[in-house]
């Protein structure tokens, strides 16, 4: 079994290839049971053990185990770590453990940009990221692979960690870090939000026409990063429909809250990639894409990694 480092991951993934690996994965579709999701309880707060399995009919499988840790930032250490193992489908045989926590980072922004090339204006110039954590750099990189990124603003709770990503980018985009939330929103043509919140950070009556809001990171149902307006006056898709109705917590809040219903779900990713829904249904109308993270993203990382590599030796 070959051993593939963090390294060999991000090397193996640039941002087209794995897009439209999704893309095929998601129009083709895997068997891909529900994950496992199990709650850690810790001295220092609550912990989350997660198990994703998918295994192509013909093809591969698949495992990963991601334990999320969101105590880890006060130490400065990832929140999120984890390994894939990837088998064989005609034998079982492994082939492969790789970092699961860079693949995890890729596959969830290259879902974030295959939704926002679906979704997002195609004139769509202007990002603001949500959150200063590893995905931040992702979703950065991401969107701008698949729509003509020039502005990007960056707000985080601690000021200097969004002005060290910005820093990083700012040879590439007229990037900066902001203080204020409400007026970034309010000029962003796509806000994509990758944190561990449990209060609603942002607010439908931000959202200009012709947005697009992507929501990566509440992944349980107490978790959210948006208020139920921003429901309430979008055209909503998800990653899938069995994650959206168990895992996500901006949904499941708004239901609550009587601002939203399962059966406006417009469609998932896989029905926008076979060309069963149009998307978008025109340029004012505000869109957002609510993603949870789903084991068939893992599965075609993992594949795309394997095939590259073995294609490059």
């Amino acid at each position: 079994m070959r051993m593939i480092t963090a390294q060999e991951v991000a090397a193996a993934l640039p941002w087209d290839a794995l897009v439209s690996r999704l893309e095929r994965v998601f129009r083709e579709g895997v068997e891909a049971p529900p994950r496992h999701h199990h709650t850690m309880h810790r001295e220092d707060g609550d912990a989350t053990m997660l198990l994703m399995p998918a295994w192509e009919a013909r093809g591969y499988i698949g495992m990963k185990m991601v334990n999320v840790f969101p105590q880890n930032a006060a130490q400065g250490l990832p929140a999120i770590s984890g390994a894939y193992l990837l088998s064989d489908g005609r034998h079982g045989m492994m082939l492969a453990c790789m970092d699961g926590s860079e693949l995890t980072k890729r596959r969830t922004a290259a879902a974030s940009a295959l939704a926002a090339r679906a979704l997002a204006r195609e004139d769509a110039s202007s990002l603001l990221i949500v959150g200063t954590g590893k995905l931040a750099p992702m979703l950065i990189e991401a969107h701008a692979a698949v729509r003509p990124i020039t502005r990007v603003r960056i707000w985080g709770r601690q000021l200097s960690k969004s002005r060290a990503i910005a820093a990083d980018y700012a040879d590439r985009f007229d990037c900066e870090a902001v203080e204020d939330l409400e007026a970034a929103a309010r000029e962003a043509d796509i806000i994509s939000c990758a944190t561990l919140s449990t209060d609603a950070l942002i607010k439908g009556a931000w959202l200009k026409p012709g947005a697009h809001l992507d929501l990566v990171g509440a992944f349980r149902p107490d978790m959210r990063e948006s208020d139920a307006q921003c429901m309430a006056r979008a055209e909503v898709f998800v990653d899938t429909y069995a994650g959206a109705r168990g895992e996500a917590g901006d949904l499941l809040q708004a239901i609550k809250e009587g601002e939203f219903a399962l059966d406006r779900i417009q469609a998932d990713l896989a029905e926008l990639m076979r060309g069963e829904h149009a998307g978008r249904s025109s340029a004012d109308a505000i869109t957002l894409f609510k993603s949870v993270g789903a084991s068939l993203e893992d599965l075609a990382a993992a594949i795309e990694v394997w095939e590259q590599l073995e294609h490059a030796e």
